[in-house]
């Protein structure tokens, strides 16, 4: 992996006083998915929302991992003229936020990492493969609208608020032809998922300020994970949010923003 394999990714700057915090989102996601968070954290922070590779407005590539994303991460903030920010990443964007503070931990001075560990998982946790079996089942082509796409989705995804998360990514064909297309990159997610479930640490331990937060119903943070967090992340602090599962962000928001704005105002 080199410099010539980052993309230049999407964003939108929340603020412009205070410290500067990067927010990551997860798989099948877009920076829109923690834009309430974004507006309230901006409050203290000069929030950046990202769009990581192959997904929202961010440009496609066939390479997806770890350390390519983090490597995103390194040149949008030198490109910004950012030095040191604290770092937020939900779930996929959690892995890139810890993969790029354990391999350049000069560039991270807080993290914040939402219902994920520093381990490998063997199964998919919520059913990603049947997501993208459901989202490539869709005749785009023939879709005359989101409704539309919602009850043909509906047939593999039950689910009303998982269905509405993922039709963020459905948008009308450009350059006026009929139907609709995937802002996803669908191709990349599929073939690099294993990529995506596994995990390798990058080098040395990250001596930071750090906070883990899992859903109390999540189960991507196990209790046999608290040794491979601390250590990798040895100051890290782990709270949990009762009733809520893996979209922490979603589903308890208020309760959310106050740990991680504590944390972050500390």
């Amino acid at each position: 992996m080199t410099d010539s394999d980052a993309v230049r990714l999407a964003f939108r700057q929340y603020s412009d006083s205070g410290p500067a915090l990067l927010v990551l989102h997860g798989l099948f996601g877009s920076h829109t998915n923690w834009g309430w968070h974004n507006r309230h954290l901006a409050s203290n922070h000069a929030v950046f929302g990202l769009d990581l590779r192959n997904h929202g407005d961010s440009p496609h590539s066939n390479l997806l991992n770890y350390p390519v994303m983090a490597e995103d991460i390194r040149q949008f903030m030198a490109q910004q003229g950012l030095g040191q920010c604290a770092i937020l990443g939900h779930s996929m964007g959690g892995k890139v936020a810890m993969q790029l503070a354990l391999e350049t931990p000069h560039l991270v001075n807080r993290l914040v990492v939402v219902d994920i560990a520093p381990a490998g998982y063997t199964q998919s946790a919520d059913g990603h493969q049947r997501i993208i079996s459901g989202l490539r089942s869709l005749d785009l082509a023939s879709l005359s609208s989101r409704g539309e796409a919602d009850i043909q989705l509906g047939k593999v995804i039950e689910d009303s608020s998982t269905r509405q998360f993922l039709l963020t990514n459905l948008v009308r064909n450009r350059r006026g032809v009929s139907g609709y297309q995937w802002r996803l990159n669908l191709d990349a997610i599929e073939s690099s998922y294993q990529n995506l479930r596994s995990w390798s640490s990058p080098g040395k331990p990250f001596d930071g300020p750090c906070l883990f937060i899992k859903g109390g119903n999540s189960d991507y943070i196990k209790p046999q994970h608290k040794n491979e967090i601390l250590n990798q992340f040895p100051s890290a602090e782990i709270k949990i949010i009762t009733g809520a599962g893996h979209w922490v962000h979603a589903e308890k928001p208020r309760t959310l923003h106050r740990v991680v704005a504590d944390f972050l105002n500390q």
